[in-house]
C-alpha cells in the first residue's frame, strides 16, 4: 500500500467544523466498540460491524457518518484488541490492554463518503455532515498517483496547521537500486548520530534543543491564559495552544525530514547496512538522557532504513546491541568500560581505537554472520576488506568506499 498526503484548503469555518464533527463521531464509534468488547465475551470483528448498525439507529449523529467510515472506526478498535490478544499469546510483560481514545485526530473513509474531481484538484465529502468541497494541495508525484492509481481509502487528519487528506493507493513502491558493493555497520549514539566502521561520523542537528527557547516562551504564555475550572477555556487560550502545537509540529517534521534524507543516502550508497536494534522505550527511562535520546529519533531513522532497503532490494539487518562496545573488534576479548570512556584500549592485542568505531565493527560482524557472509577486517588504520557471498554471489566487495559525504 502506498500513502500520499495532500492539504485541504479553501474551506470555510463551518466546513472545517463539520470535519471536526466527523472526527469526533469516529472516536465515539471506536470507544463504543471497545466498551462492547469489554462488556461481552467472545466478541469478534463481525460483532463490531453489527454494533455500528445499532449505533447508527440509536444515535442520529452517528448515522451522519458514512457507513464505511463507521466500519473503519470499528476496525481500528479491533486492531487494538487483536494486538492485545497476540501479546497475551506471546506472554509479553506489557500486554497493552485496549484503551479509550480521548483525543482522536482522524477519520477514515473507504470507497464511499468522498468524491474526487476528474482533474483531482478538489475533493468533496458526501456523508451526512455535509463538509462540502475542498481544494487538494499536493506535490507533482501525489497528483500523478491520484490520476493513475486506484484509491482504496481516504483518511482525513487534523493537525495544528490545518487539515490533510491521506490517500491510500492499491500499489507498492518498488524502484531499481544501484548496487555499489559496499557494506556498512552503524553504531548509533548521542555525541555522534552514528559512526561507521571507517570512523566516519554524522552529527545530529538537535532540533528540539534549537527550538527549546521558543517552546518555553509559548508554554508560559499558554499557562497564563489557562483558567482553572473554566469550561470551555477562552479563545485566547486556544490560539496560544495552536501556536504551541505548530512549534511541536515543525520539530516533528524536521526530525522526519532528517531521518528520510540520511537513511536514503545510507541505503543508496551501500548494499548491506547493519545497525544496532536499540530499545528506545527502555533507554528513555534514564531521565538524564531521555530528552536527548528522543530528540535523536533513532527509531524513526532505522524504520526508514528498513523502508528504503525493501524498495531497492538491499540487505538491512538489525542486530542486538549487547556488548558491542565492550568486545574487542580485533581479538574478541571483552574489555569492560564505563559510558564516559570514549576510547577502546585492548590490553590483549594492544589495539586503541574510538569506542564507537569498535562498536560499529562488532555490529557489522554480527550482521554479516546473520547473512551468512564471511568478514575479515585488516589492521586498523588501513582500508578494511571484505569477501562475501550471499544473495548476490556474483559480487565481491574488496574496499569500503563511497560513503555519504555528510560526515565530519
Amino acid at each position: 500500500m502506498l500513502v500520499r498526503e495532500a492539504k485541504l484548503l479553501n474551506g470555510t469555518k463551518e466546513q472545517y467544523l463539520a470535519l471536526d464533527d466527523a472526527i469526533r463521531t469516529a472516536q465515539f464509534i471506536r470507544n463504543k466498540a471497545i466498551r462492547y468488547w469489554m462488556d461481552n465475551q467472545a466478541v469478534g470483528k463481525a460483532d463490531l460491524y453489527a454494533l455500528c448498525k445499532d449505533l447508527a439507529k440509536e444515535f442520529p449523529f452517528a448515522k451522519k457518518l458514512n457507513s464505511a467510515a463507521r466500519q473503519a472506526s470499528a476496525e481500528r478498535a479491533w486492531a487494538s484488541i487483536s494486538s492485545f490478544y497476540s501479546r497475551c499469546k506471546k506472554k509479553e510483560k506489557k500486554k497493552g490492554y485496549p484503551k479509550f481514545k480521548k483525543h482522536c485526530r482522524s477519520v477514515e473513509y473507504k470507497l464511499s463518503g468522498w468524491k474526487l474531481s476528474p482533474d483531482c484538484m478538489t475533493i468533496a465529502f458526501t456523508d451526512g455532515f455535509n463538509s462540502g468541497t475542498f481544494s487538494v494541495y499536493c506535490n507533482k508525484e501525489t497528483r500523478e498517483d491520484l490520476l493513475r492509481l486506484k484509491i482504496n481509502r481516504v483518511r482525513v487528519v487534523r493537525r495544528s496547521d490545518g487539515y490533510y487528506a491521506q490517500f491510500c493507493f492499491d500499489a507498492d513502491r518498488k524502484e531499481q537500486g544501484e548496487y555499489t558493493g559496499n557494506v556498512l555497520g552503524l553504531d548509533l549514539g548521542l555525541k555522534y548520530f552514528y559512526k561507521d566502521q571507517n570512523d566516519r561520523a554524522v552529527i545530529y542537528p538537535q532540533y528540539l534543543r534549537q527550538s527549546e527557547k521558543r517552546l518555553k516562551k509559548q508554554q508560559r504564555r499558554l499557562g497564563k491564559k489557562f483558567v482553572k475550572g473554566a469550561k470551555p477555556q477562552s479563545n485566547n487560550y486556544h490560539k496560544a495552544r495552536i501556536r504551541l502545537g505548530k512549534i511541536h509540529l515543525k520539530i516533528q517534521r524536521q526530525r522526519k525530514d532528517w531521518a528520510i534524507k540520511i537513511a536514503r543516502c545510507v541505503v543508496a550508497s551501500n548494499d548491506v547496512i547493519v545497525y544496532e536494534d536499540l530499545k528506545v522505550s527502555n533507554l528513555v527511562k534514564n531521565h538524564h538522557l531521555a530528552k536527548s535520546i528522543s530528540d535523536a529519533s533513532w527509531y524513526q531513522f532505522t524504520q526508514w532504513l528498513d523502508y528504503y532497503g525493501k524498495i531497492w532490494d538491499k540487505a538491512v539487518v538489525a542486530v542486538s546491541p549487547h556488548y558491542t562496545s565492550q568486545d574487542c573488534s580485533n581479538c574478541g576479548q571483552r574489555v569492560k568500560k564505563s559510558l564516559s570512556t570514549r576510547t577502546h584500549s585492548c590490553p590483549h592485542c594492544k589495539i586503541e581505537i574510538c569506542r564507537d568505531t569498535n562498536a560499529a565493527l562488532n555490529i557489522l560482524k554480527k550482521g554479516m554472520g546473520i547473512l551468512g557472509i564471511s568478514w575479515q577486517n585488516s589492521t586498523f588504520g588501513q582500508k578494511e576488506s571484505a569477501s562475501w557471498e550471499g544473495k548476490r554471489g556474483e559480487k565481491t566487495a574488496s574496499t569500503i568506499d563511497g560513503q555519504p559525504e555528510i560526515a565530519t
